[in-house]
């Protein structure tokens, strides 16, 4: 930035961040990460009166079903509920446009993959029980699930567990959501265990 952060005009800016969640391309999705969290960590009274214009950017790059476009939107989520004031309870009403996709992958807790070779699915079908033949994993989108059974999964280490991360958020979300925060995140995600009435 040539100008101080704390002086952008935040109603045009974030938002245009926000956008930037969706793209997959370097240094593009660079660039729209690190001006998300630079102007959140920055922004302090600022940011709350953006909220509305955020959900759409947020819900466009969670709809996209990307590992690892959803990775990078649930951990600015988790910065921008503990950026402000008041911003996690602003976020509540807006939970039924954030969460359902989050409902779909919670459950996932092993990381996703993408294979990079041809090798065909045959000798995976037994373990998946998929009824595709000789159809290169290279095809197959990279949300695709694999148990790695006693394998040693190293997307825990670098944060990129996409069911881990959910369920941080929403810890996050219900924490700094306020009274209602959780009654909304259970409706959503019914599976949804409380990380504070226990």
């Amino acid at each position: 930035f040539q100008v101080e952060i704390e002086k952008l005009d935040y109603f045009y800016y974030l938002p245009l961040f926000f956008d930037g969640l969706c793209e997959m391309t370097f240094p593009y999705e660079f660039f729209a990460r690190q001006g998300i969290h630079d102007m959140l960590e920055h922004g302090g009274n600022k940011i709350l009166p953006v909220i509305p214009q955020l959900i759409i950017p947020i819900k466009n790059a969670l709809s996209l079903r990307n590992r690892q476009v959803i990775c990078i939107t649930l951990k600015v989520l988790q910065h921008l509920v503990v950026s402000a004031d008041m911003v996690g309870e602003a976020l509540v009403p807006y939970y039924r446009q954030i969460l359902p996709v989050l409902n779909i992958f919670k459950n996932m807790n092993v990381s996703f993959f993408r294979a990079k070779s041809t090798t065909t699915l045959s000798s995976l079908i037994s373990v998946h029980n998929y009824h595709i033949l000789h159809s290169p994993i290279e095809h197959i989108d990279d949300q695709m699930q694999i148990n790695s059974g006693d394998g040693i999964d190293y997307s825990q280490q670098k944060r990129e567990n996409v069911g881990d991360l959910i369920q941080e958020t929403l810890e996050a979300f219900e924490r700094c959501g306020g009274e209602t925060a959780y009654i909304n995140i259970k409706y959503m995600i019914p599976t949804y265990q409380s990380c504070i009435v226990n």
